[in-house]
């Protein structure tokens, strides 16, 4: 008999308190409830737990309507169950929904923060390209004014080597002409040489003769 007592007793306490285990209940919306020592107003009490206070289930009587909970500072006791919900209390959810609106409120400055600088950057690296590209322009412009610099200096020296050769030549033409010149010099010289012997010579000759001829006129009239 007492055997089929305790058995009894394990199935009940089984059954009540099987589901209730390893699951989390929030203290209601009520300001303070109350954790007695036992299954009762007459036992002691060992806590007032503010609204919301997480607690541990560890059994519940659904016949006494009480649950034997655990505090998160590892306080156990019992507590009515009415005053137990599975969801945190309303006003702790405002306040976490008020700390998630001021977050996100938060997350937005900086976002909107974050699109000003990054619009302020856009138009930076707008004007800056916009500079690069008058930039570019004006560089390719230098550059084609260089390559028709380039191309001008490229037939000057042609030009240049042209002259130089055509200059060469010339040097080349007053120096035959310079030894023919002297080659004339000289033969005018030599001709006028031998012209100046030839009159020498003959004037010689001349002076030879013309007394030659007095005499022999001479002495012809000496004889008539």
């Amino acid at each position: 008999m007492k055997a089929s007592s305790l058995f009894l007793i394990f199935i009940l306490t089984v059954i009540f308190s099987g589901p209730g285990q390893a699951e989390t209940r929030y203290v209601s919306d009520r300001l303070e409830v109350q954790m007695r020592a036992g299954k009762g107003t007459q036992f002691k009490i060992l806590r007032m737990l503010p609204s919301g206070t997480a607690l541990k289930i560890l059994q519940v009587d659904q016949q006494n309507g009480y649950s034997q909970v655990r505090s998160s500072s590892g306080v156990e006791g019992w507590v009515l169950s009415r005053f137990l919900m599975k969801g945190k209390a309303a006003r702790d959810r405002l306040a976490e929904a008020e700390k998630k609106l001021a977050r996100l409120e938060l997350e937005n400055s900086k976002l909107s923060g974050s699109f000003t600088e990054l619009r302020n950057a856009k138009g930076n690296a707008e004007q800056e390209r916009s500079t690069l590209s008058r930039e570019n322009h004006r560089l390719s412009q230098e550059l084609d004014v260089i390559r028709r610099t380039a191309s001008s200096a490229l037939a000057i020296e042609a030009d240049n080597k042209g002259l130089k050769s055509k200059i060469v030549a010339y040097e080349r033409q007053a120096q035959t002409l310079q030894q023919e010149n002297e080659g004339l010099k000289d033969r005018t010289a030599r001709d006028w040489f031998m012209v100046g012997a030839g009159v020498v010579i003959l004037g010689i000759i001349i002076g030879l003769i013309i007394p030659r001829i007095r005499w022999r006129k001479k002495t012809s009239w000496d004889t008539l």
